[in-house]
C-alpha cells in the first residue's frame, strides 16, 4: 500500500534559477543530487527571461523554462556567481522573477546567491551563511542578516543558505534527508559518489585539509571508531589507536576534519541514531546504547540540539511520510 501511495504522490517540483554569470558546477548540483532521489523530486531550470545565460566559464547555458515556472515550484534554488557578478540592488527582471515564488515555497541559495536573497529581503532577521571569502562584504551590506560564515549550510526553516561549491551538494543531501530520511540520502550519496553526511555546523574552511607529506593521518582511526560507536570511546582510545600523543592527535584530527574528536563522535552517533529511528522499531533507550550514548536522556538531548526535535517526534515524522 505504501508503494502505491508513493507512486501516486506528485514529486516535489524544484526550480533552479540560473542568473547571469552562474558557476556551471553549482548550477548542476540540484539536478544531479535531487534527480537521483528515486523520483521524489522533479528538477527544472529557468532564467529570468527564458533566454540563455552566460556562465562564469567560456560558454552559455540554454534552458527550457522562463520565470513563470517559479510560480509552480515547491522549492526554489538560486545558484551562485563570481563576486564581480553579484548585483548591487536587484535588477528589475530578477526582482520580478523572485516575486513569482509562492509564499509557502522553500528557498535555497548556494554560495554567493545569498546576496540575491538578502537584496530581496528574504534573509532579514534570519541566520544565514555564504562563502567565507565574501563574508565581510556581506556583513557590511546586510547588517540585518545574522551571518554565520563558519558553517557549511544553515537551515532556517523556509529559507536555507549554503557556502561555496561542494556545500551545495551538502545542502541538497540535507534536503533529501530532511524530507525522506537518511537511508534515501545515503543511497543518493552512494550513487553520486559523494560523502553522505557533512553536518551543516562543520567548519567551512579547514586550514590543513590534507596531512603534510610523511605525516600520519587520522582516517584509519575514524573508520575504526565508526565500527565501535556503541563503545565509550575516549580521546585516549582514539589517540592510542592512531599511535599519537593526545595533543598531536587532537590537532591533526581538527586539521583534517574541521571538528574536535569529541564533536565528530557526537555527530556520528546522532547520524546513526537518526537512521535507526527511521528504519527500526527499537526503543529509544536501546538505540541510545547501540550508538554509544549512555542513556536515552542523553540521546534526546543531543538529537534535540542537532535538529530540534525529540526521538519520538522524529520517528513519527518518518512513519507518517512512509504511509
Amino acid at each position: 500500500m505504501a508503494d502505491m501511495q508513493l507512486l501516486n504522490r506528485r514529486p516535489e517540483r524544484v526550480v533552479v534559477l540560473a542568473l547571469d554569470g552562474a558557476y556551471p558546477f553549482e548550477l548542476g548540483i540540484p539536478s544531479r543530487i535531487l534527480g537521483a532521489a528515486d523520483g521524489h523530486y522533479e528538477v527544472l531550470t529557468c532564467t529570468v527571461d527564458g533566454r540563455p545565460v552566460r556562465t562564469s566559464a567560456d560558454f552559455t547555458v540554454g534552458v527550457a523554462h522562463g520565470p513563470e515556472v517559479l510560480e509552480t515550484a515547491d522549492t526554489v534554488v538560486v545558484t551562485s556567481m563570481p563576486p564581480e557578478y553579484i548585483p548591487v540592488g536587484l535588477p528589475d527582471e530578477v526582482s520580478a522573477a523572485l516575486a513569482r515564488i509562492r509564499p509557502d515555497a522553500r528557498i535555497v541559495s548556494i554560495c554567493t546567491a545569498a546576496f540575491v536573497l538578502a537584496e530581496a529581503g528574504l534573509l532579514d532577521g534570519r541566520r544565514a551563511t555564504t562563502h567565507w571569502q565574501v563574508a565581510d562584504h556581506f556583513r557590511r551590506r546586510f547588517p540585518q542578516v545574522d551571518l554565520d560564515p563558519d558553517v557549511l549550510f544553515v537551515d532556517d526553516g523556509r529559507v536555507l543558505t549554503s557556502a561555496g561549491a561542494a556545500s551545495g551538494v551538502d545542502i541538497c543531501l540535507h534536503i533529501v534527508r530532511t524530507d525522506h530520511g537518511s537511508e534515501l540520502a545515503n543511497s543518493v550519496a552512494r550513487r553520486c559518489v559523494v560523502p553522505p553526511f557533512r553536518d551543516g555546523g562543520q567548519a567551512q574552511y579547514i586550514e590543513q585539509p590534507v596531512p603534510v607529506s610523511g605525516a600520519a593521518s587520522t582516517a584509519a582511526t575514524r573508520t575504526w571508531a565508526l565500527e565501535r560507536l556503541d563503545e565509550p570511546l575516549t580521546l585516549s582510545d582514539l589517540a592510542g589507536h592512531a599511535r599519537m600523543s593526545l595533543r598531536t592527535f587532537a590537532r591533526r584530527f581538527n586539521d583534517e576534519v574541521g571538528l574536535s574528536p569529541g564533536r565528530w563522535l557526537i555527530q556520528q552517533r546522532v547520524a546513526r541514531a537518526r537512521h535507526l529511528l527511521e528504519s527500526s522499531d527499537l526503543p529509544v533507550d536501546r538505540i541510545a546504547a547501540e550508538v554509544g550514548f549512555a542513556t536515552g536522556a542523553s540521546l534526546r538531548q543531543h538529537l534535540h540540539a542537532a535538529i530540534g526535535v525529540s526521538p519520538q517526534a522524529y520517528r513519527r515524522t518518518f512513519q507518517q511520510a512512509a504511509r
